[in-house]
């Protein structure tokens, strides 16, 4: 796709974000976290966020949603692969559009937009996670389409665990 695209609403565009947005899109994460009552657990660096928009490290990659020219929201996204079907997915880590501007629309645009990216990158599925008390996004989520996964369990290991997840391995 482009590197800025018009939407069907009048006067918003989403555009690819480069190493030079790493500072908004750290505070876009923030507000995200705020939001999510999770701020304490935001460790992400404006550094960091360079690094991986710089195109050295892009294990993922980022849309700004802008309207009447101001930035109002974004997503983060990467690819996974599924064995099951043999294609890449689009997953979707984080969409966010500011409180205000909620209603307008905008997140039904970037989603489809990132349709639009997975559609023509031939990939199988378009998914995400969604806070189980979340219900305005997840009706939002239902009107769209979304299915929710309930037969998957999701499971993760972070900090100490996976550090000694990992030493395990190197001692083996």
């Amino acid at each position: 796709m482009k590197d800025t695209t018009e939407t069907y609403i009048t006067d918003f565009f989403i555009r690819k974000a480069n190493a030079k947005d790493a500072a908004l899109v750290l505070s876009f994460i923030r507000e995200l976290a705020e939001y999510e009552k999770l701020l304490e657990e935001v460790i992400a660096t404006e550094a960091q966020l360079q690094e991986m928009l710089s195109g050295s490290n892009r294990t993922a990659e980022v849309v700004i949603g802008e309207y009447k020219s101001n930035p109002v929201g974004y997503a983060l996204f990467f690819h996974n692969y599924s064995t099951f079907i043999g294609k890449p997915g689009l997953y979707l880590e984080d969409l966010y559009i500011k409180p205000e501007y909620r209603g307008l629309g905008l997140g039904k645009a970037m989603l489809s937009y990132l349709a639009c990216v997975a559609v023509e990158r031939k990939c199988g599925r378009f998914e995400w996670w969604v806070l189980d008390w979340n219900k305005s996004a997840i009706d939002f989520y239902r009107r769209i389409g979304a299915e929710p996964m309930t037969d998957w369990t999701v499971q993760r290991v972070t900090g100490d665990a996976l550090v000694k997840l990992a030493d395990h391995f190197r001692k083996e």
